[in-house]
């Protein structure tokens, strides 16, 4: 390691940047320096900006991923080297803000059902039934989870931000995660890896699953596994949730973040939504049967 990146690994650490950040500042940086072939605090301001414009219009990055990008830049030269901001600027600019596509309960019975296996159909249904993000179902500990009748929640340890929140776990998603580990009997991480039972699961893994089962349920919509805590907060707004509590729930840090919503939340919720607000999984309908396999096509005689 470069004195350089231990310099910046130590700024960051010293702001105390979550673990994602940090990775993720630090390897904006290294592609910097790739991409001249020269140390990144030898680079001009106007070079930084050409990359961002190559990243734009070669690389056809999202505005959203060019703007993490510049922040990486700006922590770099700003706060690590110490370069004035007014000589040495990176310009950002505000990402479009879309709204997600939500799936119907319909399409997410269809979507569980076709699921590849049993981890595969547990790990998507557990998202739905939770809202947590992808990196904090990936990190879920069997100790996060507490059963006691008078609690029944989810400690959510060090998410997005490094605050640590708890969820509130149905009667539905418990008895899931109980036939889970009856099943897999997993020994520290719920979700374990494959290949190394001693280590969480990949994110890359679930958005397989997700695409897979998308794909096999024929739903069009765009979109990865982060749409099913779009449906999760959606879905409890529909059904009575206050907005409040549902951003606690969801962890963010202004309720304006989960306003919007209120835009995608219809008045026409199911009955039984209504009753029980947080039983997501019990509103679904029956899962449609699986499609028959094709009929292949006859054999040609000899």
């Amino acid at each position: 390691m470069t004195p350089l990146r231990q310099r910046m690994l130590d700024a960051l650490e010293l702001r105390g940047m979550a673990a994602r950040t940090r990775e993720s500042y630090i390897d904006a940086v290294a592609r910097l320096a790739r991409h001249y072939g020269r140390s990144p605090d030898a680079l001009s301001a106007e070079q930084v900006r050409q990359y961002l414009l190559h990243l734009l219009r070669e690389r056809h990055l999202a505005r959203s991923s060019l703007n993490q990008y510049g922040c990486a830049f700006r922590f770099f030269y700003g706060t690590v080297l110490g370069l004035d901001g007014d000589c040495f600027q990176i310009p950002l600019a505000p990402a479009p803000q879309r709204l997600p596509e939500i799936l119907s309960r319909e399409e997410l019975a269809r979507l569980f059902a076709c699921a590849r296996h049993v981890k595969a159909r547990t790990f998507l249904m557990t998202a739905y039934g939770t809202g947590l993000r992808l990196s904090e179902l990936c990190g879920l500990r069997v100790e996060h989870i507490d059963s006691a009748a008078d609690r029944m929640c989810i400690r959510v340890v060090q998410g997005k931000g490094a605050k640590d929140r708890y969820v509130p776990l149905s009667a539905a998603v418990l008895q899931l995660l109980r036939q889970w580990y009856a099943l897999a009997r997993p020994r520290a991480w719920l979700f374990a890896a494959s290949t190394r039972p001693e280590a969480g699961l990949h994110s890359e893994v679930p958005q397989r699953w997700y695409r897979a089962a998308r794909a096999a349920a024929g739903i069009g919509k765009a979109g990865g596994i982060h749409t099913l805590r779009h449906c999760y907060a959606t879905h409890l707004l529909e059904a009575g949730v206050d907005l409040y509590s549902l951003q606690q729930w969801l962890g963010h840090s202004q309720v304006s973040t989960t306003t919007r919503y209120l835009h995608l939340a219809r008045p026409d919720a199911p009955d039984g939504a209504r009753v029980e607000p947080l039983n997501l999984l019990g509103s679904l309908p029956p899962a449609p049967p699986a499609p028959p396999p094709p009929t292949p096509p006859p054999t040609a005689p000899h």
